[in-house]
């Protein structure tokens, strides 16, 4: 069952199945109470805090599906909360903030924030942030390919766990980390657009986002050779996009 809800002259959708938890975080009551009540109205279930130790603590018993985060915030700031809550979640994180510099946006990015959205921002635009964000962690395999695993040289990808090794070392990506690297992964040896990964990774209203692949790239880098990987899987096409070297096709090469 979906509900339909008008904002001016957009529609929103969202499904009454589940309930999404959505953690918000902000230090203004206004706009926690603001987002809050129309995030309910949308059939989410919102939890709310002023404070950002107390989120943090909280985030373990209520397994949010989201998490809307503030920057700047006293005590412990956004950047910090998400670097603590890295160590031990990969629940999808959209930081809201009224820092709008393309510094402020990389940074919160590389610390593995999964999307970025400036203060003011209308409801249209919150809600179909909130909705591909969702829509993105919900997916638990990748459509067309009838395999559970994916190998290719000693990098091993199991799509029923949503996991990836590096021989034995796991690599600790986030949810959309893995969904990028998994598309790559499994088009192995052919080389994917810009467009195409957007697209089919972030969603059809992320296709001209290059930054957040750019940054989402390097970080995946950064992990293979953290895990003692081959830095050069992954081959950039300037201009075009990305591929996975096919390191099975390499072994038969002479």
């Amino acid at each position: 069952m979906y509900l339909l809800f008008q904002y001016h002259n957009t529609t929103v959708m969202v499904t009454t199945m589940k309930k999404s938890k959505i953690i918000i975080i902000d230090d203004e009551p206004k706009i926690l109470r603001f987002i809050s009540a129309n995030l309910k109205s949308l059939g989410y279930e919102p939890h709310s805090f002023l404070n950002s130790l107390e989120a943090l603590e909280s985030i373990d018993l209520l397994d949010p599906e989201l998490i809307l985060l503030d920057i700047m915030m006293p005590g412990l700031d956004g950047f910090a909360l998400l670097k603590r809550l890295r160590t031990f979640s990969d629940v999808p994180v959209i930081i809201l903030t009224a820092r709008g510099n393309s510094n402020d946006k990389v940074q919160g990015l590389n610390m593995g924030a999964d999307d970025y959205l400036t203060k003011p921002f209308s409801l249209e635009e919150l809600f179909a942030r909130v909705q591909a964000v969702l829509r993105r962690s919900a997916k638990r395999v990748i459509n067309n390919y009838s395999t559970s695993e994916i190998k290719n040289g000693e990098v091993t990808i199991s799509l029923a766990q949503r996991r990836a090794w590096i021989v034995d070392r796991e690599l600790k990506l986030t949810e959309t980390e893995y969904g990028l690297f998994s598309l790559l992964m499994a088009n192995s040896g052919k080389v994917m657009t810009h467009e195409q990964l957007l697209s089919d990774v972030w969603g059809s209203e992320y296709r001209d986002d290059v930054e957040y692949l750019r940054v989402a790239i390097a970080r995946i880098r950064q992990k293979i050779k953290h895990a003692d990987g081959d830095g050069r899987l992954i081959v950039t096409y300037p201009g075009v996009g990305y591929m996975i070297s096919n390191k099975e096709d390499e072994k038969h090469h002479f």
